[in-house]
This record gives structure tokens, sequence and C-alpha cells, in this order.
């Protein structure tokens, strides 16, 4: 019998918890007699009274294992931490906030069991309001620029066979782009449509911040193009630098008088914001670096019960 394991990363989710786990046990029984599940819970820091509810969880049901961080790490390293700590044959991570719907955790499995070794579910539509769907479609027309694979609305929700998870945990990188990972290993990819269920309790603790710097985090990780940019727009300058001396003698050589202080001015200014933005962009991927030299654990783990 092969096993299917759910990674389920929790912060402040206790009013969700016991409903998504008899969501999941109902579904997860009822998919076929050759495939069995465990569902590991990682605990991300969570401040309410989530661990108290997954602590209740695991007491009553043996195939529920928790994984207890000692802070708040991320939904990423959450979900790192999960997949570490799973015996499946196959893993599936799935959001603690119910609205991802636990019946497309069965499509995937059929999928894998057709051969798949990754399979996505990636959105047909968001919820969100107006504004963040328009800084999410933006944020994926960036991404897509250098992972062309990846869905246009994104995905959260994957399954990965062993042999693909093994791959994905091979990569040493501390800045982490999850999405990306998954789909640069290079196995073969089924994706699936899956609809975006609306919030019953709570509200996301992605802020608008913290989309912000997982977007820069991601996208530095595995692009070059802003670096590419600033060498494109270096040219553009040198080349407007050219033409603006060409027009300077001209108009000097026929008696014509200078353009005086104000257009010099300008151009200065310009120019220098177009280097301290240039130099913020190195010097991110710079602290990126040294980042990835000091080698700190992605997360930390303060108790594992199975």
């Amino acid at each position: 019998m092969r096993t299917v394991s759910v990674v389920v990363p929790v912060y402040n989710n206790a009013e969700t918890l016991f409903e998504l786990h008899r969501r999941l046990v109902e579904h997860l029984d009822g998919l076929s007699p050759k495939v069995d599940h465990e569902i590991v819970f990682v605990n991300d820091g969570s401040t309410d009274g989530s661990l108290v509810a997954l602590r209740e969880l695991r007491v009553k049901d043996a195939r529920v294992a928790l994984v207890d961080l000692s802070r708040n790490f991320g939904q990423v390293p959450a979900i790192l931490a999960g997949w570490d700590h799973s015996n499946g044959d196959a893993v599936v991570n799935i959001a603690a906030d119910l609205q991802d719907p636990v019946d497309q955790i069965g499509r995937m499995v059929a999928e894998w069991e057709k051969g798949s070794d990754i399979v996505v579910s990636y959105r047909e539509e968001r919820r969100d309001n107006v504004f963040s769907r328009l800084a999410s479609a933006a944020a994926y027309s960036l991404w897509r620029w250098s992972l062309p694979q990846l869905p246009p609305g994104g995905f959260d929700t994957a399954l990965l066979s062993r042999k693909a998870l093994d791959a994905v945990r091979s990569l040493q990188e501390r800045n982490r782009f999850f999405q990306g990972d998954i789909l640069w290993v290079g196995f073969d990819v089924k994706f699936i449509p899956q609809a975006r269920l609306p919030r019953l309790a709570g509200e996301s603790g992605y802020t608008f911040a913290k989309k912000m710097r997982y977007f820069l985090k991601s996208y530095l990780s595995i692009s070059y193009l802003p670096i590419r940019f600033m060498s494109l727009v270096g040219f553009l300058t040198a080349l407007a630098g050219f033409i603006y001396t060409v027009v300077v003698l001209h108009a000097y050589l026929h008696g014509k008088p200078p353009f005086g202080w104000t257009p010099i001015m300008l151009v200065i200014l310009f120019l220098g914001g177009l280097i301290m933005i240039m130099l913020g962009i190195i010097g991110e991927y710079v602290w990126r670096i040294y980042d990835e030299t000091k080698r700190k654990p992605l997360y930390i783990i303060k108790d594992l019960q199975r």
C-alpha cells in the first residue's frame, strides 16, 4: 500500500483546524483502498489556540503528525519542514484556511497514480479585491518572464512524488521560491484547475508588505532580468549622453548661447536617482549572497510528535 502525506502549514488558523481535519479525513478515507494517508500539520509560531487544537487532533487521530516550529518562519519554511518530516510516497501541501478544496487532492492523486511526478493545482480565478488582483497579475507576469510554465494565476497546492520531492529538497538556496523550485527540477508536470473558495473564518496573514517582501525575495532568486535591465538602462543613458553632447556642440559651433544650468541640473538629478536605484538592485543581490553564506537553518523545530 502506498501512502500520501498531506502537509498543512498553520499560522493562527485555530478556527478552521477541526473542520479542515474532518474534511481531509472524510476525503482521504474515500480514496483508493490501495492508498493510505498521513496528515502533517506544521505550527508556524501561531499565537492563537492553533497549537492546542493540533495537539488535540494528534491525540484523536494516530495518522496526524505535528511539527511545532520555535517561532514564525514563514509559509515556505513551514512547508519545507512538513516535507522534511513526511513519510509518504507522494506529498501534497494544502492551506489551512479552507480556501483550497480538499477534493482536489483526489484528482491529484489520480494523476499521480497514472504516472505524473508533479501535479499542480492552479487557480482559475481569484476572489481578492481589485487592488490585490492587479498586484498579483503584475507579479505573476514578471515571474512568467523567467518561468514561462508558471500558470497565469499561480498556485499554492501541488503534489510531488517522492522522487520529485527529494529533487526539490536537494536544492540548497535559503531564499526559496516554492513554485519556481517545483517547476525548475524538470519532471513532467500535470496542471489541473481549481476554484478558490471564500474564507470561512479569520483573516489572511499575508499583508501587502509581506507579499512585496516575498515577491522581491523570490523574483531575485530566479531572475537575472533586473541586472540585464540595468545594463540596458546604462547603454541607453550613455547613448542619450552622446546625443546630448552632439546637440551642445552643434549649438556651440553655430554661435547659439548655452542652454543654462537648468537642463544640466535636471540631467544630474536624473542620473543620480538612476545610480541610486541601480545600487539598490545590486545591494539586493549582494545581500542574498551574504545571506546564503551564513548557512542558518530555514526553520528550527521545538517539538515533533508522530
